[in-house]
């Protein structure tokens, strides 16, 4: 029987990054003497692209570039590892592969860094494509970057389940009609996923295989 095949989110769904993102913020904005956000405002950004989070605050896109630009360097010598793998993922990826299910990655976090961390994680070589966003922001929202994945592996829209955290996750697969779960261990939470049109739920890593049934 042919598998589906499963976009997963990274950030809020694979792992919880909380920590190295919203210190890399507080550093680029530092670098450019602005206040910085409390820390619940800070969690609030993850799952969107960097430029969609900083340009409300900052409000010119000179800056929002500098503040990029900062960011990404901390993200590259620090932030990158500062994550933690949820409980029950590794587990749940290598039963989902066993299955025959093929996987991939798409997420908001530009694509090297995201390729950075699957490299580092025990169950990353499962994924058969990792599609993240261009550093320049050309390629950044949830519904081009699910699109740009379709393309990539040759997909349509009806072979594929996207699982995911945020309102992004599921809007992007509301737009090309694909199938979706949210997961409630990430940074989105119920009320955001369900009103986002979320038409499963997970509230842990080994709820999946069934929703996916």
């Amino acid at each position: 029987m042919s598998r589906a095949t499963l976009f997963f989110d990274l950030d809020g769904t694979l792992i919880d990054s909380a920590v190295g993102i919203t210190r890399c913020i507080a550093h680029a904005l530092t670098q450019l003497e602005h206040p910085i956000p409390s820390e619940a405002e800070l969690r609030g950004w993850i799952g969107p692209s960097l430029r969609t989070s900083f340009m409300p605050l900052l409000g010119d896109p000179a800056k929002v570039e500098a503040a990029i630009e900062h960011y990404l360097e901390r993200f590259e010598s620090h932030g990158w590892l500062e994550h933690q793998v949820y409980a029950g993922v590794g587990e749940t990826i290598e039963a989902l592969h066993a299955e025959g299910h093929r996987l991939a990655v798409v997420t908001a976090k530009n694509e090297p860094h995201a390729r950075k961390i699957l490299a580092h994680l025990p169950f990353g070589h499962r994924f058969e494509d990792i599609i993240g966003a261009t550093v320049d922001g050309r390629l950044s929202h949830k519904k081009d970057l699910i699109g740009e994945a379709l393309r990539r592996l040759s997909l349509t829209p009806d072979a594929c389940w996207m699982i995911g955290d945020r309102r992004m996750d599921i809007e992007g697969a509301r737009h090309h009609g694909m199938r979706n779960v949210g997961v409630l261990w990430g940074f989105g939470g119920e009320e955001e996923l369900r009103d986002a049109g979320a038409t499963r739920l997970a509230g842990a890593p080994d709820q999946l295989q069934p929703l996916l049934a």
